[in-house]
């Protein structure tokens, strides 16, 4: 998978530079915090607010301390703790935008263990890291957070990581400076690659693909049950996680996961799951497809469509009862879309599935054309052969098909009933009497002259 090459600066080298001659004194107790001096208070909270909106941070200003000021670079620096949750560094120098970064970047210790001169002390920020649950929940993701870190900030982007209880990690992204108003993404840490500069830490790999032993329980469940022998994370997208895993058996699935939840969806034979990320790669793919490609045979065959399948590709379903597999007959160009169920199924073929909602990619358009001039010779139209066609519209009952002539003559608009397998045509219309179906006839031949 490529790395992720981004420029990050580190807001923990600002810290430790920051001179200490600058820095206000805390009084600190042993085992107690750093008392926040009144006076330092009290002058962060005259000049932060400002300085804070001016920067772009989304930060609705509860606390501040003026931190020290370095008169001969000419920069102030401040801490604040803001309602948000998250509470910032600010280096302010004249004449420049104000520099934010968060506590939980300043607040990082330094190689020697120590944290830097800029290390958040406020009451307010005594968790920084609670601060990024805004995000992660605006991110989409469900995260009991456990841990996090500061991953880095580029011109315009900060990055973070987040551990949950569990064993789950993401990796937040969203503007610099933090603002929970600008743009959120949260992805699972298993997309990025380890050792990359942006990567996590807080767990690993190992840890991270534990889910897959709850998605097993859910696959159980579900009625498909498999003796995990290997797993690995696949890819993800907006909505869903996905994860291979081979079986001791030898069979093979693709586990999708709600990627909000974290709830197992359902489990993809790796016969039908060529279309994640490449499909399944610890089984035998080639061969599950074959014997999937068989089994649809005899159920396309069953449904009244007889085809010896070649090739099958899986559409979308929203009903998790329905399969809907798009077949490709050998011997020919022949084809149909096949919505199947636990007691059987329908098949429509390409020229009516489209009516229904469905349209084949493996079968070209022209194969079709034999089988409308033939539907034409029932309504003694013999001398039109079909050189050209195109669904126009349908009505709740019927879909209608528009079909030119290969003599040039004007031609001809058949209707179909819908939810019927391989129907014949009922109806037959003139592409005058036509005018008012998905506005008219428009194939070149069939245009009105003149």
């Amino acid at each position: 998978m490529k790395r992720f090459a981004i420029g990050l600066t580190a807001a923990l080298a600002v810290a430790i530079l920051t001179p200490a001659v600058v820095i206000s004194a805390q009084k600190e107790e042993k085992g107690k915090p750093a008392a926040v001096d009144a006076k330092a208070r009290e002058a962060g909270m005259k000049e932060a607010p400002a300085l804070i909106q001016a920067s772009g941070a989304g930060c609705t200003v509860s606390d501040a301390r003026f931190i020290g000021e370095d008169k001969k670079a000419g920069a102030k620096y401040f801490e604040v703790a803001c309602n948000e949750g998250m509470g910032f560094a600010l280096i302010a120098k004249k004449d420049v935008a104000p520099q934010v970064y968060t506590c939980l970047e300043s607040s990082q210790p330094g190689p020697d263990g120590k944290a830097g001169g800029l290390a958040c002390v406020l009451p307010g920020n005594a968790n920084p890291g609670a601060g990024l649950a805004p995000f992660v929940k605006k991110g989409g993701a469900t995260c009991d957070i456990e841990n996090t870190r500061a991953i880095g900030s580029g011109a315009k982007n900060s990055f973070f990581e987040v551990a949950c209880k569990g064993g789950a990690g993401y990796v937040v992204t969203t503007v610099a400076p933090l603002n929970i108003n600008g743009e959120v993404t949260v992805n699972s840490c298993l997309l990025y690659e380890e050792g990359g500069n942006v990567s996590c830490k807080l767990t690993n790999r190992e840890t991270q693909l534990n889910v897959v032993n709850t998605l097993n329980t859910g696959a159980a469940a579900a009625g498909t049950a498999c003796a995990v022998k290997d797993k690995r994370y696949v890819l993800s997208t907006k909505t869903d996680n996905y994860f291979e895993v081979s079986c001791q058996d030898g069979k093979g699935y693709m586990y999708q996961q709600t990627a909000a939840s974290g709830a197992f969806a359902r489990a993809i034979p790796c016969a039908q799951a060529g279309f994640v990320g490449g499909g399944c790669t610890m089984t035998d793919a080639v061969a599950a497809q074959t014997e999937q490609a068989g089994f649809y045979s005899k159920l396309a065959t069953k449904a009244g469509f007889p085809c010896d399948v070649e090739k099958y590709g899986m559409l979308p379903s929203q009903d998790p009862k329905k399969e809907v597999v798009e077949l490709k007959c050998k011997g020919g160009d022949v084809g149909g879309i096949a919505v199947f169920t636990a007691t059987g199924g329908t098949v429509y073929d390409c020229l009516t599935a489209e009516f229904n909602g469905f349209r084949c990619s493996f079968t070209k358009k022209d194969n079709q054309y034999a089988r409308l001039s033939q539907d034409l010779v029932g309504f003694n139209k013999a001398s039109c052969k079909v050189s050209e066609a195109r669904v126009i519209g349908s009505t709740d009952t019927e879909g209608f098909v528009e079909v030119a002539c290969s003599d040039g003559l004007p031609g001809w608009v058949l209707g179909y009933p819908i939810g019927v397998a391989k129907p014949a045509a009922k109806e037959f219309l003139s592409c005058v009497q036509a005018k008012g179906i998905g506005g008219g006839c428009k194939l070149p031949t069939n245009k009105t002259k003149g």
